[in-house]
């Protein structure tokens, strides 16, 4: 990419587009190796080349590109770690961009002052109280002072509720690499959905379908009353 004096930036701040599909034109910008399908990681590599030396960037980027392995994905990432300094990934809670889009996003924080060392990986919780965010309960500057807390003061912070799991830890640029560059880390704990056998699974919906037509039928019935028909009137 040619890309002349006046383009270059000393601090990024981009909540790029992502989930779209690059087009065999925007592709053709970038080198081979670089041409993702995916416009989060085309922007990427953009911003990578259009930061100054010294400059420092903040990235928000949905977790597809943390755990990708294709091609360019893994070379953006490969630059990533050689020509900047990514110093620290926030790990963000699915709905944080409700109702817009219900994808998993990340905040990565990296300049352009010497190439990684080690990164540190932060998982933001939902405050207490919040089961998803919303219009009505969306994300509030309040809810971040915890990372400004551990911003100042780093350390390791294993997690309570999952064995062997942390909530906040820092790898070494090998580690990563060792990884296959999978920045996956730090990140929630996943339920794991148990596969029954074809008549256990058949039997277990239709228990379901009982006890949510027994739900169902119980709220209709309270309506009823309440308004004083039968549940059969029309």
């Amino acid at each position: 990419m040619d890309i002349s004096d006046n383009k270059f930036a000393d601090c990024i701040v981009m909540n790029p587009p992502y989930g779209g599909v690059a087009t065999d034109m925007d592709k053709d910008y970038f080198p081979a190796n670089l041409r993702s399908s995916e416009t989060a990681d085309l922007f990427m590599a953009m911003i990578i080349a259009r930061l100054r030396e010294g400059g420092r960037a903040a990235v928000v980027l949905p977790d597809g590109f943390l755990f990708g392995t294709d091609g360019p994905k893994l070379e953006i990432k490969r630059q990533l770690l050689r020509e900047c300094n990514l110093h620290t990934i926030i790990r963000l809670p699915e709905s944080v961009f409700a109702p817009y889009t219900s994808i998993t996003t990340n905040i990565l924080f990296f300049d352009k002052t010497q190439s990684t060392r080690e990164t540190w990986f932060y998982r933001f919780d939902k405050p207490e109280g919040y089961k998803h965010f919303s219009k009505t309960k969306p994300l509030l500057p309040k809810h971040m002072e915890v990372i400004d807390e551990w911003w100042d003061n780093r350390e390791a912070i294993p997690d309570s509720d999952v064995n062997g799991a942390w909530k906040a830890q820092k790898y070494s640029v090998e580690e990563l690499e060792a990884n296959g560059f999978n920045f996956d880390l730090c990140g929630y704990p996943h339920e794991e959905e148990e596969i029954l056998p074809p008549d256990e699974l058949i039997a277990d919906y239709k228990s379901q379908r009982a006890s949510l037509d027994r739900e169902i039928d119980e709220k209709l019935a309270a309506i009823c009353e309440l308004l004083g028909i039968g549940v059969d009137a029309e």
